[in-house]
């Protein structure tokens, strides 16, 4: 695990730094661009603004990056005057976790349902309506089924009014632990939890199904079957248990780039989570940033695999042995 993070966090380092341009450049077209300066005044209020030196040795940023690391130091944000990235994904990382974690598991349990009877159903109409609509929900990409749900049920049918399709809480209402603004985080959330949801419980409801029919085709299913116990008892100790078995490592993995968030959804719904902070990151060339979220996407994925293969082994005494 520390040498996969290791290797990914190196890989990371020098490949942000091949991008063209960087930080000091890009605030330099920025000025140049929107305040009409010539690049004389932009380079040198740039110069006055940015502690980042755009000469000093590559290998060098490198070990100091690699030594702050080691002493759980993230560095400062390049762009954001100075401020602490650990500071700023704390801000950014709690909304994230809210609507992209919420919807996981809202798509996870409603897919396994629905992949259930889908199998169960098989050769219905129920079965092929399901699996020609999850077949078609995940042929989408996620970015246009949040673009369709912002035009016609913002825009269009006005369903939600669209003060709740812009950021993670309304202008004026104070972030804290007090009803109103608890309903209207959820309020802003909607959209994007229902965007997540939407793109993937497709792939969901057919893995659960084409692992159900599998298990239903299995031995001892039939030996179950043949020793007279009740469908039900059937269903649940031997056919959903091991059915969900290959599902453990997929929902693991996803909830570990549940900290990364989505890039272009957030930005499309202006939603300030992760995604939304590696987007401007990317933008600014803020390189400290980058490899922040970078880090936190990483670990948080080699944990939720180290995570199932622990879950995997208690769920099934066959890898165990």
């Amino acid at each position: 695990m520390l040498f996969v993070i290791y290797v990914v966090v190196t890989f990371t380092f020098f490949l942000i730094r091949l991008m063209p341009s960087n930080p000091v450049e890009v605030y330099i077209e920025d000025l140049m661009t929107n305040y009409a300066m010539s690049y004389d005044q932009a380079k040198n209020l740039a110069a006055s603004l940015f502690s980042y030196d755009i000469d000093r040795p590559l290998w060098l940023q490198y070990l100091d990056y690699m030594k702050n690391l080691l002493h759980g130091d993230l560095g400062k944000s390049i762009v954001s005057s100075n401020m602490s990235v650990s500071k700023m994904m704390a801000t950014f990382i709690p909304w994230t976790i809210f609507s992209v974690g919420s919807a996981l598991l809202i798509s996870f349990f409603l897919g396994v349902i629905l992949g259930r009877i889908m199998a169960y159903k098989r050769g219905s109409v129920l079965d092929h309506t399901l699996t020609t609509l999850a077949s078609i929900v995940t042929a989408i990409p996620s970015y246009l089924i949040a673009l369709i749900l912002l035009v016609f049920i913002g825009i269009h049918l006005k369903i939600i009014p669209l003060k709740y399709l812009r950021g993670a809480y309304s202008p004026g209402i104070k972030p804290g632990f007090n009803l109103k603004f608890i309903l209207d985080a959820i309020a802003h959330a909607v959209m994007p939890v229902t965007t997540y949801v939407i793109s993937t419980v497709g792939s969901w409801m057919l893995s659960m199904k084409s692992n159900t029919l599998n298990v239903l085709g299995e031995d001892y299913i039939l030996a179950a079957k043949a020793r007279g116990l009740r469908e039900g008892t059937i269903t649940r100790k031997y056919v959903g248990k091991n059915a969900m078995l290959p599902l453990v490592t997929s929902l693991a993995i996803s909830m570990g780039f549940v900290f990364g968030g989505s890039v272009i959804i957030e930005n499309i719904f202006s939603y300030r989570g992760m995604g939304w902070l590696l987007s401007s990151s990317i933008s600014t060339r803020d390189y400290t940033v980058m490899q922040g979220v970078f880090l936190v996407i990483t670990i948080s994925v080699v944990l939720a695999n180290f995570i199932a293969e622990l879950l995997y082994a208690k769920l099934d005494p066959r890898i165990r042995r």
